[in-house]
């Protein structure tokens, strides 16, 4: 008997350890997404941080960015830059798809299908975007922010750990 409920327990939490990430962008069904990485954005004085999920589409995929702001003026905003490891560039252009709440701000970009196989195949470095907004005093930093795949601000030499998300190999599972 105590094996059984042993087993019943391991299946029931290997369930919820495989339970997959979705996308919805305002009221389409949702997409299979990837983990939300948390990205390193040093010159964004807020934060530090822009969260970061990539989800796969009928037709490519879709790039969703999320950053905290001090007030509701601020948004992501033009063109946006994936940078991947072997220094392939994919330019996404902004279809002003956008939601704003609770002091965070999002914007979703969309991959079409050769841009989807080369993320597939190759970590993402960096993601460069454009924060716009109201300049008044104690507002939202503004300007050229560049978010990169890094798990931590700091790190020694003699630290062997992995330092960056494996993007390419999530992303691929999709």
């Amino acid at each position: 008997m105590n094996l059984k409920l042993s087993l019943l327990l391991l299946l029931f939490i290997s369930t919820f350890a495989k339970a997959q990430q979705t996308i919805s962008v305002k009221g389409s069904a949702p997409f299979p997404a990837t983990q939300e990485y948390t990205f390193i954005c040093e010159k964004y004085a807020y934060t530090g941080e822009a969260k970061i999920q990539i989800a796969k589409t009928d037709k490519g995929g879709l790039l969703k960015i999320t950053i905290d702001t001090a007030n509701d003026k601020a948004r992501i905003a033009g063109g946006l830059y994936v940078d991947l490891t072997n220094a392939d560039v994919i330019a996404c252009t902004d279809k002003n798809v956008k939601e704003s709440a609770d002091g965070k701000t999002t914007s979703y970009y969309y991959f079409t299908p050769a841009e989807w196989l080369k993320l597939k195949k190759t970590d993402i470095y960096a993601v460069r975007f454009i924060i716009a907004g109201g300049s008044n005093d104690f507002g939202n930093q503004t300007g050229y922010f560049t978010a990169y795949n890094k798990m931590n601000y700091f790190s020694t030499a003699f630290d062997k750990s992995k330092k960056t998300f494996d993007t390419a190999k999530e992303i691929s599972v999709l």
